[in-house]
């Protein structure tokens, strides 16, 4: 911590309060940058023991970025906790498992550790910002929609009815949740059939 340098702590088999002394004294020593690994030193460790919903409590506690140090087997811990807002991620790597080293079991080949980083960049990414906008991808969809579309020709001053509005496809027409108030409703004007109805279309 003496160093300045940038800092990061595995909370492996550490409880609350040393985790709290461990972040005090890096701090109190100068070390402004650092970050926090969730961790359970298990070799490998089971996925119902990793209880990666702890990732938001370090980060609330501590107001400091954390990651995951991931001893699970495969990937889906770390792309789970990209959900948790984790900045950084720490797996154990080997060219090779049939080199039976003391991590072998646990670690990830090339191909895995690349399979590793594709999706938990898409995990990421995925992840965006809150909105009940629509978004661009659907735009090309909206046809699938239902609106409400005029089904028979209708003259000026004649009632709105079953026989000639239906809520169909696609959804450029008046929304489908007007339909039954504008049922009997008096039409303001000549309407073709295949028109869309809009709401200046009937009183």
């Amino acid at each position: 911590a003496q160093t300045g340098k940038p800092l990061i702590m595995s909370t492996g088999m550490a409880n609350h309060m040393e985790i709290s002394e461990a972040v005090t004294c890096a701090k109190s020593n100068g070390c402004n940058q650092l970050a926090l690994l969730h961790c359970v030193s298990g070799y490998p460790t089971p996925f119902d023991q990793y209880n990666i919903n702890t990732i938001k409590l370090l980060a609330d506690r501590f107001n400091i970025p954390v990651g995951l140090s991931d001893h699970t087997l495969g990937t889906e811990v770390s792309v789970a906790a990209v959900g948790m807002g984790i900045k950084l991620i720490e797996k154990h790597f080997t060219i090779s498992r049939s080199n039976r080293g003391p991590d072998s079991e646990f670690s990830l080949e090339p191909e895995e550790f690349k399979k590793l980083t594709t999706e938990v960049h898409n995990a990421w990414q995925s992840l965006g910002k809150p909105s009940f906008n629509k978004k661009s991808v659907e735009n090309q969809n909206i046809n699938f929609r239902r609106s409400i579309y005029v089904t028979s020709d209708i003259l000026k001053g004649e009632k709105l009815s079953n026989e000639n509005i239906k809520r169909i496809r696609p959804g450029f027409g008046l929304h489908p949740k007007y339909f039954n108030s504008a049922l009997g409703k008096i039409s303001t004007k000549d309407l073709k059939k295949g028109d869309r109805l809009t709401l200046d279309d009937f009183e």
